[in-house]
């Protein structure tokens, strides 16, 4: 209780210092309150934009804060544009902790000292973030590998942080008047999903061998494979990865990588995580990217660090294809309709004037390369629109504007005359065929066909029990009808749609076979 009083008293204290009392005060529109507490306060100075205020806040408070500050960088739908730029400057450059510290965590995770499981170990760390630091390592076979570390006591850190922030976000709630639009309460706990997200390793070294799996077939990117005898919930090892960071063009163009293709692979490899598996890497910015310049791997892509990934349901892929494909088509009614079909936007919204607002936003773009454009301004317009039509802030679609503004980035490091749409329109086209067309529907029905050997043979008894205890008033009874009702449903498509097929299949062929019999008595 103790140190919790001193960590909240440490917290109070910098937020003094920086003024955050004054971005907060600033929102309540209380000027006499802001008077009063610079009266009491008159020895700090705020002549600092307050974005910057905050950055250096969140800095001195260690880790954790640094951690939110980045989670809030995203937030553009929530977040005032001078504050999140601001943030954005925030990166993964904390200072390391002792390498002693490091040895003793790895000693406890694996049962044994690094002298005993490598071949050679580095002390001195090669990386250090907010969450884990990274020490290059030789195993005894040979293999490079890199090991990363959690910080020791970052789990006890954490949960006595992000509480004291659940706190002040329930009191923010309270007190502010536009609480209800900034949702501080959904925000923390947001964070607090991430945090301990990142805090197991062994989900990350999960994360890695999934999308490594992914793109195992292809010639875009590559993932270091996990060497699983070596992780833990604290500490992994994976394959080092060799290659120069994204972001040194000067160095790619040197060593003659072709810029203008690696843009265009790497809006190919965004989309097809994105809308192929429903799975991608959600902290793409430019320290987690390498290009590599191996003669037999020469410009493929390296990613990195995968303690944050972001999924997509089916409604969600298609939901996002349809907008794209509309946007790319200019057709604004389409997107207007779209929102209002999924329930993001009000029934009673006026497709009119959706259309004529996101338009607005989205028609001056076109058929400009991406130097000349801004996804951060566009998105920030678009959320604008999105306040004015009451559309809802989907939190699983958070990550993906994440990750949006991370490619802008790169697009415009690599080739900032590359035309995002030209680019992207392909793809996606080629993707809905094969969602929509006859091959999307035989790898569902392929997919379903294992549930389907499963149900159907219990479904005769399971209804039978069903109807003999509907007439109970419970309601677990009333949702398992429900629940059989439904599955009753998918039965009969599935079956009306063999049957259709089949039928297909048999008049065809004795079609076949009667025009054969006609032209042999010709």
């Amino acid at each position: 209780m103790i140190l919790k009083f001193l960590r909240l008293q440490r917290i109070l204290r910098v937020a003094i210092q920086y003024g955050l009392d004054e971005i907060a005060i600033s929102g309540l529109d209380v000027p006499r309150t802001s008077k009063l507490m610079d009266k009491l306060f008159f020895w700090r100075d705020l002549s600092a934009p307050r974005g910057r205020r905050l950055r250096m806040a969140l800095e001195e408070l260690g880790p954790i804060f640094v951690k939110f500050g980045q989670v809030l960088s995203t937030r553009r739908d929530l977040i005032p544009l001078d504050i999140v730029e601001e943030l954005a400057l925030l990166q993964d450059r904390v200072p390391p902790f002792d390498s002693d510290l490091a040895i003793a965590q790895i000693e406890r995770s694996l049962g044994g000292h690094p002298d005993q499981l490598f071949a050679s170990f580095e002390r001195i760390p090669v990386a250090s973030a907010s969450i884990a630091q990274v020490h290059f390592a030789t195993l005894k076979d040979g293999k490079q590998v890199a090991v990363k570390v959690l910080r020791p006591g970052m789990k006890k850190l954490i949960d006595e942080d992000v509480a004291l922030m659940h706190l002040a976000a329930e009191f923010i709630g309270r007190i502010w008047a536009d609480s209800k639009r900034l949702k501080p309460r959904e925000v923390v706990a947001e964070f607090d999903k991430y945090l301990h997200d990142e805090l197991d390793l062994m989900r990350e070294a999960a994360n890695a061998s999934q999308l490594r799996r992914n793109f195992a077939e292809g010639a875009l990117l590559m993932v270091p494979e996990m060497y699983w005898d070596y992780c833990s919930s604290d500490v992994i090892v994976m394959e080092r990865m060799h290659g120069i960071p994204v972001s040194q063009i000067e160095r790619l163009a040197e060593a003659g990588v072709d810029l203008k293709k690696l843009s265009s692979d790497g809006v190919e490899i965004f989309f097809t995580q994105v809308f192929r598996d429903g799975f991608f890497h959600a902290d793409m910015h430019p320290g987690n990217i390498l290009v590599s310049i191996d003669p037999a791997t020469f410009g493929r892509y390296i990613a990195l660090d995968f303690g944050i990934v972001g999924t997509l349901n089916d409604f969600d892929k298609d939901y996002l294809s349809q907008n794209f494909l509309a946007f790319f088509r200019r057709d604004y009614k389409r997107v207007a309709e779209a929102h209002i079909e999924s329930g993001w936007a009000p029934k009673e919204t006026r497709v009119d004037e959706l259309e004529s607002a996101v338009r607005a936003c989205c028609e001056p773009i076109f058929d400009r390369p991406l130097k000349d454009i801004s996804f951060g301004q566009i998105l920030l317009r678009l959320f604008q629109t999105s306040r004015r039509f009451n559309v809802e802030v989907q939190p699983q679609l958070v990550l993906l504007q994440k990750t949006l503004l991370n490619i802008e980035g790169l697009g415009r490091q690599l080739d900032p005359d590359l035309d995002l749409w030209k680019t992207a329109k392909p793809y996606l086209e080629r993707w809905m065929a094969e969602q929509v067309g006859w091959q999307g529907m035989l790898e569902r029905l392929k997919a379903e066909a294992p549930r389907y050997t499963h149900v159907l043979p219990q479904l005769p008894r399971l209804v039978h029990r069903a109807l003999t205890v509907a007439s109970e008033p419970n309601n677990t009874n009333n949702e398992l009808l429900r629940v059989l009702i439904d599955e009753q449903q998918r039965t009969n498509r599935l079956l009306s749609f063999v049957i259709y097929f089949a039928g297909a299949f048999v008049i065809g062929a004795v079609g076949l076979r009667l025009y054969f019999q006609w032209r042999g008595m010709l």
